[in-house]
């Protein structure tokens, strides 16, 4: 029977079929961070139980650390507390933990995978919902709740039902300044924020084989976003590339027995899907979203939607995000004014989202009105920022690097947008008060919140071409 390539990895790591419940699933790699595992170490403790494969699990702090000082003491004293209990239980059941000062800290999502850890044709679980990011590289990853946690780590297996398989494909050119982060927001407004409930997601297409690992990661980061369980994308040699070398990744023999099985992760011809889409590359423009949630998303030239077609509970939601916004159906979003942007998380805070960002401000000046908070997602993306010198533009155009975290993605450190306040942000989630109570998010990508960190307003990048100032 010809199967899809997340068939291949989750038939391979089931240990048992329970008959009308879930599969127990072997797990190759548990991530960990300071938020969702004190409850879960302490279940262990309570039991008297070590983690079973403490080799397997990998932990870094990153949700609430500051972003400034860090060789200091953390002033918020939950963050403070969080931070060191990780500590003491990394240490207690002998786990790697990347604290902060280590030069590997970082957000989770993109230290795994630029250390090797992540790897293709694994299962791959982390207290954190966007751990569908690692499914750029080939793997199964999903989020799970703090029992489940417990339930890794002193198993190393966890009960999950099968989701259903969608394949999503992009085939065509991508236009210019158009990136991976609108390829997601384009297709979540396709979808809605529902559309893929029930689903573990593949995309596929030319137009997703033409995207770094970085901006496969995005596109994976934020599948979740839809309601799906996960998503992930075939290896293929960009995939080998990234891996040589990797601290964690095999080496000499080892890499050539592993290289051989990640060629054979790819979907069988005439695998079966439960649902399909397909979508033409040229029709996506410069994204950003006007609601409370990723899937109220349009092209940055449109107006907002004037939600004539809704009905019931979803014309109150829309309505009511609208009111939440300040915004207004059928009106241009382009000259909004805001007064934050934020560069960072596990979405848009790796390399090649700071190149993009600095190459567009180069020879251009932040303006005035606006805070904008810079933030590598990783102290080796950090280290690759001052290397190629991308600090010294982005200090002559008027910004700050600061230091790796989550950061203003959510309202858990001290990096909070003020109530009333818009933030253009290349985060993942523009809920109510995600970036802080009654903070107003627009989710984009590292283009257009580069254009809005220079114009003071909602811009649309390609205003900043030659010839169209």
């Amino acid at each position: 029977m010809n199967k899809t390539v997340f068939d291949k990895i989750w038939d391979s790591h089931v240990v048992k079929r329970i008959d009308g419940g879930p599969d127990v699933l072997y797990i190759d790699r548990h991530l960990v961070h300071e938020v969702t595992s004190p409850q879960a170490f302490a279940g262990l403790d309570k039991r008297g139980l070590k983690a079973a494969r403490p080799a397997q699990t990998f932990a870094t702090c990153d949700h609430n650390v500051p972003t400034l000082n860090q060789h200091l003491p953390i002033v918020e004293e939950q963050s403070r507390v969080q931070v060191e209990t990780l500590t003491r239980n990394t240490k207690n059941h002998g786990i790697t933990y990347f604290g902060l000062g280590d030069p590997k800290q970082g957000v989770v999502h993109v230290a795994g995978p630029e250390l090797g850890i992540t790897l293709p044709g694994m299962t791959i679980v982390c207290g954190d919902s966007h751990t569908s990011t690692h499914g750029a590289f080939g793997s199964i990853a999903f989020g799970i709740g703090t029992s489940e946690v417990e339930m890794t780590l002193a198993t190393q297996c966890i009960m999950q039902p099968k989701p259903k398989s969608m394949l999503i494909e992009v085939n065509g050119d991508l236009g210019k300044y158009v990136t991976a982060k609108d390829i997601i927001l384009y297709i979540i407004s396709k979808l809605t924020a529902g559309g893929g409930t029930g689903y573990f997601v593949e995309f596929a297409g030319s137009a997703i084989r033409s995207l770094s690992m970085e901006g496969r990661m995005t596109v994976c980061n934020m599948s979740i976003e839809m309601g799906a369980r996960g998503g992930l994308i075939a290896p293929d040699e960009k995939t080998f590339e990234y891996f040589k070398n990797r601290e964690y990744a095999p080496k000499g023999k080892e890499w050539e027995k592993a290289l051989a099985h990640w060629k054979t992760l790819k979907t069988d011809e005439d695998a079966k899907f439960d649902k399909t889409y397909f979508f033409d590359a040229a029709d996506i423009e410069p994204m950003i979203t006007y609601g409370t949630n990723p899937g109220m998303g349009m092209k940055i030239t449109d107006a907002i939607p004037d939600g004539k077609e809704l009905t019931g509970n979803d014309k109150v939601t829309f309505d009511k995000a609208l009111q939440y916004m300040g915004f207004t159906a059928g009106k241009k979003i382009i000259g909004h004014s805001i007064q934050y942007v934020f560069l960072g998380s596990c979405t848009n805070g790796r390399i090649e989202d700071f190149r993009a960002f600095a190459g567009f401000v180069k020879g251009r000046k932040k303006h005035p009105n606006i805070i904008a908070w810079l933030v590598p997602g990783s102290g080796t993306v950090e280290r690759q920022i001052r290397a190629e010198g991308l600090d010294k533009i982005l200090e002559e155009a008027g910004f700050e690097l600061r230091q790796p975290g989550c950061s203003a993605c959510l309202a858990m450190n001290e990096d909070k947008v003020p109530a009333g306040k818009y933030a253009v942000s290349t985060t993942n989630r523009n809920f109510e008060g995600r970036q802080g109570p009654g903070s107003r998010t627009l989710l984009a990508g590292p283009l257009v919140a580069a254009a809005a960190a220079i114009k003071g307003t909602i811009a649309n990048p390609i205003e900043f071409c030659e010839g169209n100032l």
